[in-house]
């Protein structure tokens, strides 16, 4: 393919680009359209009774617990706060239960059956690959060396197969700021010097990033969408090993019907002891649950936006997304735009999949809590977005699921908090609202009288239905021999578990409390803007502790406080919630510190398989980023 330098006016910097070979994208209509193919051919067997037993399953756990709670509440009668406990308790018990139902599935799908797909079988020696893939990095203001370090890790991996000539390279960079830009032009030569790239690695940075990363690979798309039957879209902190790329291009050639297979990235690179925590859950329970929705999701698989080859016709014809009606923050473009495009190319009646059990997909976690919590709103508004979009014509249910999912997980925060302050709340105005005896009543003696043997078991079996996807994703690891020894072994994995676990119960009063803020400020019509993301465990400051968790810690303090001038019971009551909230400036402090992390790895806890042996591709990337990191810049 020929190469040309070019200053195109759509184009800002000196951007190095092939021939355009243009494809049409128009775009799509929420308000028009129909379901093109009803039943995929790639549909796994049974997938009608696979979701009677998914949707089945849900509703008769949920409504075995609303009979149980039904009968603690209405031993007198039922008042209009505890009406409004047990819609609460119905709705979270029924989001609990789903996932609960997914992981059995995920657990018994990895223990018994290998669950492989579309002929991608990872035992089976490499196949060779016919057509022509562009692996598309996109990039807004991230440090270029870095981005590139772990780019040329790829390109190296790809290189090993053997097949490198059937894959081209493109930074396509929404950046702003001109010293980066600058930057990325420099490391993008350095790169292509280093490997002798010149006719496989490409870079442009748009003059105009309307339309954020969606409108950024809508823009390859037109201009050289049609020299490429498959495009795999990567993230700026992805890698993925060559062996996993071919195979995934393999099976979209030996399938023409399918439009997306999604692979499940390895959370990866954690330092800090909060990314050690994400690592070790996405590590021990995530394969369970990505089995899981995989083994019920079929042919109308989820998308996660990277890591992901797509077949670039589907793309193009289905994926072009209009913006949405009104202002922001529902209005404009849309943010989470990977659920839309994976509904949209279902729609037009293209199969997506999921190969949860395909290695050799990686990512990196936040390193904190509070960079979690950034990205997080952004998400937020992003699902809550989808609002406007779920009711499209055309849609398969499933992805319209998909989308309602996206939406529940954000307000199952408000309503977490509603259900423990109508649960503090009914004792103490049950004889009415006269606070001379308000502060006779005990929460607990409220309880008591209630039946307490079915409060317990009600309790227990609350968190059995939340804690077991956990457990099963445990009870998988310790079958599978490679993943023990890389986790530790069992009873350092059993640590680990239990270690994560209490620490993710003190962070949950935090997140509960800024994800019902984000979900306020959405609805409030405040807007997440667009900001690079954090890579590095850089830490944070004392300062910047006490203003982002000081007021929340002085609440804490004082619904303590005030709770047990009320009633030591109901401080008793409280306390799991108070104590997170009270902690959250040590909390978050220490989770997000370092040396914190090392502490643990020197003890073997929340380890993963890839720091025990770790690939190839992981030792590559890190010798890369550290000498781009040593090495001194021009700009």
């Amino acid at each position: 393919m020929s190469v040309q330098t070019v200053n195109v006016v759509i184009d800002a910097g000196r951007s190095v680009l092939p021939a355009e070979v243009p494809m049409a994208m128009p775009e799509q209509s929420f308000r028009e359209g129909r379901l093109q193919v009803p039943k995929q051919r790639t549909a796994p067997r049974m997938m009608a009774l696979r979701r009677f037993y998914i949707l089945g399953g849900t509703a008769a756990m949920t409504a075995a617990a609303t009979a149980m709670m039904w009968k603690v509440l209405a031993s007198n009668g039922i008042s209009v706060l505890e009406a409004c406990l047990l819609v609460l308790f119905v709705a979270l018990f029924a989001w609990i239960a789903l996932s609960f139902a997914g992981a059995l599935a995920g657990f018994l799908t990895a223990v018994f059956d290998r669950g492989y797909k579309l002929g991608i079988d990872p035992d089976e020696p490499l196949p060779q690959v016919h057509t022509r893939t562009a692996l598309l990095m996109p990039t807004y203001n991230e440090d270029p060396r870095r981005l590139l370090a772990g780019l040329q890790a790829i390109y190296e991996s790809v290189a090993e197969t053997g097949q490198l000539e059937q894959f081209d390279f493109y930074v396509l960079s929404d950046t702003r700021r001109e010293d980066i830009g600058a930057a990325e032009e420099q490391a993008f030569a350095e790169l292509c010097d280093a490997v002798n790239g010149h006719d496989r690695l490409f870079y442009r940075r748009r003059g105009d990033n309307s339309g954020r990363k969606a409108g950024n690979i809508a823009d390859w798309v037109r201009r050289f969408g049609g020299g490429y039957p498959q495009m795999l879209i990567l993230d700026a902190d992805s890698l993925m090993t060559g062996d996993t790329i071919v195979r995934l291009v393999a099976g979209m050639e030996h399938n023409p019907d399918v439009g997306l297979i999604q692979t499940l990235p390895a959370v990866i690179g954690g330092r800090t002891l909060f990314a050690r925590m994400q690592q070790f859950g996405g590590r021990v329970y995530g394969p369970v649950i990505g089995r899981g929705v995989a083994w019920w999701h079929g042919a109308e698989s989820n998308y996660w936006g990277h890591n992901a080859v797509i077949r670039t016709q589907a793309f193009a014809e289905n994926a072009g997304l209009p913006p949405l009606p009104g202002r922001q923050p529902f209005g404009g473009h849309v943010l989470s735009h990977d659920f839309v495009e994976a509904a949209l190319m279902r729609r037009g009646g293209w199969a997506t999949h999921m190969v949860p059990y395909l290695k050799g997909s990686y990512e990196e976690g936040p390193p904190t809590l509070t960079d979690m919590l950034v990205r997080d709103r952004r998400w937020c508004q992003g699902n809550l977005q989808h609002a406007k979009v779920v009711a499209s014509k055309g849609l398969h249910w499933v992805s319209r699921m998909h989308m309602m999912i996206g939406i529940g997980h954000y307000f199952t925060a408000p309503m977490w908090g509603m259900l423990m302050l109508i649960g503090i709340a009914i004792p103490l105005f049950q004889g009415g609202i006269d606070f001379n005896e308000v502060l006779h009543i005990s929460p607990q003696l409220y309880w008591r009288a209630q039946d307490e043997e079915k409060v317990i078991r009600m309790f227990a079996i609350t968190m059995a239905v939340l804690l077991l996807p956990k457990v099963l994703g445990y009870l998988a690891m310790l079958l599978d021999p490679v993943e023990r020894r890389g986790c530790g072994g069992a009873i350092r994995a059993f640590i680990s578990m239990l270690l994560e676990t209490l620490l993710a119960a003190l962070m949950a009063p935090v997140v509960m409390y800024v994800q019902s803020r984000g979900v306020a400020e959405v609805l409030a019509g405040k807007d997440s803007g667009w900001d690079a993301q954090q890579r590095d465990d850089g830490g944070i400051s004392w300062p910047a502790l006490i203003r982002g968790y000081g007021g929340l810690s002085v609440f804490g303090l004082f619904m303590g406080v005030l709770a047990y001038a009320v009633s030591p019971s109901l401080a008793a009551w409280m306390a799991p919630v108070v104590v997170g909230m009270v902690l959250a400036i040590p909390v978050v402090a220490l989770t997000s510190d370092r040396r914190a992390g090392t502490f643990l790895r020197r003890l073997g806890l929340m380890d993963i398989p890839e720091e025990i042996n770790p690939p190839t591709i992981l030792v590559r990337a890190a010798e890369l980023r550290r000498a781009a990191a040593e090495r001194p810049s021009s700009h």
